[in-house]
């Protein structure tokens, strides 16, 4: 995916609508309501390995920074079985998210044409490992992460466009 485009839309600060941590609420399809694609993310992790407590303590709190230490104490965590399901998961909480709510919907679609590049720092999975204002995030071939939830937002665009979902 990332050859496809050479244009970007970078973001990171937990203000854009594309952090996993902006506050926005949203409803799933079991009716459970969410203040931010972070909460969603960390109660299907505990979902999917079947811990229930720590399930109800992330849909309990409001939080994002919370709701992800939280998700960190999931028991019998394996992330081999994280990483098959991970972007899964990802994509779901966002299509609710964006899908929910016009305007960073209207935000999202106004991406068309580049890649969502998570610009963080600090994280080399869902994000490049660099930040926002490194000159090293505009080649690619520097990024020192995988970017996965630009990698998501991306595809959940895309689909979203051609009405694949």
């Amino acid at each position: 995916m990332i050859t496809k485009y050479n244009k970007y839309t970078f973001f990171y600060k937990t203000r854009h609508p594309f952090s996993n941590w902006y506050a926005v609420n949203f409803i799933d399809e079991e009716g459970n309501e969410y203040n931010c694609s972070e909460q969603y993310m960390m109660a299907e992790k505990a979902r999917l390995f079947g811990d229930e407590t720590i399930r109800e303590m992330i849909l309990q709190s409001k939080d994002p920074r919370e709701q992800k230490e939280l998700g960190r104490k999931v028991t019998g965590f394996d992330s081999n079985k994280w990483n098959l399901h991970a972007k899964d998961i990802v994509y779901t909480g966002c299509y609710h998210k964006f899908t929910q709510n016009p305007k960073i919907m209207n935000a999202l679609m106004e991406t068309r044409g580049t890649l969502l590049v998570e610009a963080s720092p600090y994280d080399k999975i869902w994000g490049i490992g660099l930040g926002e204002d490194d000159p090293a995030r505009l080649d690619p071939r520097k990024w020192k992460g995988e970017n996965w939830l630009g990698i998501v937002l991306t595809k959940l665009r895309d689909d979203l466009e051609t009405k694949r979902v």
